[in-house]
């Protein structure tokens, strides 16, 4: 089961609320619905949620990504193909409308279709029949279509790259999805949701101090919830357990955008850490730089992945409050007893990894080339960093 199969339309925000009374009113319906909005907003979940609100929620819900898979293999992946129609067609093969027969549909990225599959589709749009590769005759379906985009297909109309019949065919039912600093009132709730699911077993979730709240209030997400999500899952995997603060992270933990308000901030967390230090113990110095809320294994940071203790430690003939202020700017010394280089160059791959994939949509070829990688040395290392789509 996908993480979409199970994660709920989250926020309480008026853009949310409007979403969900339009989810209400439409699920009964079995017109087709175009979902538009920036990636990472959440259309897949939209799409579910119709499904499992309408009549056809025991059917199939079939999901595919028509900008992911390659040119050549998508008229089969769709529509299907007979033993020997092609070389290397070893055997039949059901396409996701047969799949989905009595159930829905969800094209995502539907702006991606090329132009020779935009027509097949709305030929099969308009008679409810598909044509597996190889077949003798037609198959009629009963599907429900549901649409998704992140493109202005109108725009892609006007400049030939979309059919504007087609367009019109899946355009029955428009939605929107709302981009995430559209709602930045929803943050608090969508933390609190991913921390829970992403929390390490045995562990507590991590809990954020207002500080670093108030810091992703401003931020733009230009991933929107996805890259929420994939910020929470690296706050947890590598400070399980624990209460963060925005001074006590380590720049390269934050998203570029991020650091940057951190950094327009750096004067005000300086003092407002030498102000909470000052009095402390210099024992207690290192605990409360990296927020630790109580003591137990969970709140133990792992030196091979953590460096809290580097901007939190102070160096030989630092005080406390220069410790605190050298902490605030993000600074990573070189500890004396070093540092592991390997799991550091492994954070920072994966986080660039991320940052591609969410660029390109999850787009696998198109990552491959951002980062100048084969294809399937890229896939390894998903798999690797156990990275999963939203």
């Amino acid at each position: 089961m996908s993480e979409a199969d199970t994660t709920p339309l989250i926020g309480r925000s008026e853009a949310m609320r409007l979403l969900r009374q339009l989810i209400e009113k439409i699920a009964p319906s079995r017109a087709t619905v175009l979902i538009t909005g920036e990636s990472g907003t959440g259309k897949e979940l939209v799409a579910q949620a119709l499904h499992a609100h309408g009549p056809r929620a025991g059917g199939p819900f079939v999901p595919i990504n028509c900008g992911a898979i390659p040119r050549e293999l998508l008229e089969s992946e769709l529509f299907g193909h007979r033993k020997g129609a092609f070389t290397g067609a070893l055997a039949h093969r059901v396409g996701r409308f047969e799949m989905a027969h009595g159930g829905t549909l969800f094209l995502d990225e539907v702006g991606d279709l090329p132009a020779d599959m935009q027509v097949k589709l709305l030929r099969v749009l308009q008679s409810r029949r598909v044509e597996p590769l190889g077949a003798a005759e037609s198959i009629p379906i009963d599907v429900r279509v549901v649409a998704a985009t992140h493109r202005h297909l109108e725009h892609e109309v006007s400049e030939g790259r979309f059919r504007e019949d087609l367009y019109y065919r899946l355009n029955v039912i428009p939605m929107r999805t709302a981009a995430l600093r559209e709602r930045p009132e929803d943050i608090r709730e969508l933390v609190d949701f991913y921390a829970h699911r992403h929390a390490v077993d045995g562990c507590e979730p991590v809990t954020l101090e207002d500080d670093l709240v108030q810091a992703l209030f401003r931020y733009e997400w230009p991933g929107n919830v996805r890259e929420l999500s994939n910020l929470v899952d690296r706050f947890s995997a590598l400070f399980p357990g624990q209460r963060l603060s925005l001074a006590a992270l380590p720049e390269w933990v934050l998203p570029p955008g991020l650091a940057r308000i951190r950094a327009s901030l750096g004067s005000a967390i300086a003092l407002h850490a030498v102000t909470e230090t000052q009095d402390l113990p210099y024992e207690m110095l290192t605990v409360r730089a990296v927020g630790i809320a109580a003591a137990s294994p969970c709140d133990a940071p792992d030196e091979g992945l953590l460096d809290s203790a580097d901007e939190a430690t102070p160096l030989p003939g630092e005080n406390p409050a220069e410790s605190a202020i050298r902490m605030a700017t993000g600074l990573e010394p070189l500890r004396e007893q070093g540092l592991s280089l390997r799991d550091r160059m492994q954070q920072i791959e994966r986080g660039y990894i991320e940052q591609a994939l969410e660029r390109t949509n999850w787009n696998v070829s198109q990552t491959a080339r951002l980062l100048s990688l084969q294809r399937t040395t890229l896939i390894e290392k998903i798999n690797k960093y156990g990275m999963r789509k939203l």
